[in-house]
């Protein structure tokens, strides 16, 4: 059995690659027209394909699959809607590849600048969520890469039924029906083949769980593009509008709980904090959001909260809990941004310009926010259309993923028969 994966590995990263060439050179008019037709018979397969995706909610029930992964696993009319629209922003945005820019002459007098081009071929590990299926497929196709696509066990049925409209819109379109590979195996073997075919795959894509990445981040042989967990923080500094800082602060926890951009610690200045806490507290009493604070925080708002361990100030906790503790004030809102964080995304609530401009500057994450939920940490949200994932990486790609981030560069060298002297 061993040997019949790694050997099915081998065929799909050998197909993977032989599209990659072909995807390098297509022209923008021809993957818009790719992914056109994969919109269509998505629309066609709406039906079939919420369908498949309630057996998966119906095994990830039985299988007693938690509240955080049965969220981002389901799949409603309203989400299907949501996948469309994605897919057509990526059809509207600018084609990267091909690019030139920074030409310049040099005193030899070649002409020297820097062209877009695919990373080629792209390895994507997620869990639970069915839509990231297409997103991904959609982003490497507009940049002109192939994409490999291993889904999480629990969604085996929507992504399969995904996967049949987007290779039904390849081959309506023409180009290779290997751009886009599902695989079609849940053997935990076949990713331990995928990160580390370094002849065949450019670059890995993990996104799921703080112990899938961490696994793929330690046992990869290919460049990972990642990030292990969203610790995301909402500071209300001592000169915020509260009128701002209660929607900011409700919206950042309770708009949806298991995603990485949601709001896991409330840092409050101790200046507005005895104004702040109760009323905020209230909000979050409606949601039934369990707090766990500082000793502060229990002083000022009582019984009802638990008191905060060390661990809590790292956790995420992708569910109705949150982390509260009132600071100094914004040197020690910063520290603790810095050191419990994940360097995902952090917000800060202030009509302090001076005070918002050190935050940038200081808060070493993907993305820092003033005045703002941490909610728009997201590719739809930036204008990307979509995005492949969110890294907290610092090379090669920061913060959502989208077409750029799927992309390199190299020199071109133009000249008229220079030869080095």
């Amino acid at each position: 059995m061993q040997d019949s994966i790694e050997q099915y590995m081998q065929t799909v990263g050998q197909q993977a690659r032989q599209a990659s060439r072909v995807l390098a050179s297509a022209s923008t008019q021809t993957k818009n027209n790719a992914l056109s037709a994969i919109y269509t018979a998505l629309q066609d397969s709406e039906a079939a394909i919420l369908a498949a995706n309630q057996i998966d909610m119906t095994n990830g029930r039985n299988n007693h699959l938690d509240s955080a992964l049965l969220d981002r696993l389901e799949l409603t009319p309203s989400r299907f809607k949501g996948m469309l629209h994605g897919l057509k922003d990526v059809m509207s945005l600018i084609d990267p590849i091909g690019e030139i820019t920074d030409l310049a002459y040099r005193p030899s007098g070649i002409q020297l600048g820097k062209m877009r081009v695919p990373l080629g071929v792209v390895g994507m590990i997620y869990e639970s969520r069915p839509n990231v299926t297409l997103e991904a497929a959609s982003l490497a196709l507009k940049s002109g890469n192939a994409i490999i696509l291993r889904g999480g066990s629990e969604a085996l049925q929507s992504n399969k039924a995904i996967a049949e409209a987007i290779q039904h819109g390849l081959k309506a379109s023409g180009l290779p029906e290997t751009s886009v590979q599902v695989i079609n195996t849940a053997d935990r073997a076949a990713v331990g083949h995928l990160i580390t075919m370094s002849e065949y795959v450019d670059v890995i894509v993990p996104r799921g769980g703080k112990g899938l990445i961490e696994r793929i981040s330690n046992e990869a042989r290919i460049p990972v593009i990642k990030h292990l967990d969203g610790n995301c923080h909402v500071f209300v500094e001592a000169q915020a509008d509260l009128q701002k800082a209660l929607p900011i602060a409700l919206n950042a926890k309770t708009h949806r709980y298991g995603v990485c951009n949601a709001m896991e610690t409330l840092l409050v200045d101790e200046k507005i904090a005895e104004d702040f806490l109760p009323s905020i507290a209230e909000l979050y009493a409606e949601k039934q959001v369990e707090l766990r604070g500082c000793r502060e925080t229990q002083r000022i708002l009582g019984s009802s909260v638990k008191p905060a361990s060390e661990e809590d100030w790292y956790t995420e906790y992708l569910g109705p809990i949150l982390a509260v503790k009132v600071v100094s004030g914004i040197d020690e809102a910063i520290d603790h941004i810095n050191k419990y964080g994940s360097h995902h995304t952090d917000a800060i609530i202030t009509e302090n310009f001076s005070l918002a401009r050190q935050f940038l500057a200081r808060v070493d994450s993907s993305s820092v926010m003033i005045n703002a939920s941490t909610r728009f940490a997201d590719g739809f949200e930036y204008g990307l259309g979509a995005e492949i994932g969110i890294s907290t990486d610092k090379i090669h790609a920061r913060g959502p993923v989208g077409l750029e981030g799927l992309t390199s560069q190299k020199w071109i060298v133009f000249g008229d028969g220079q030869i080095r002297q």
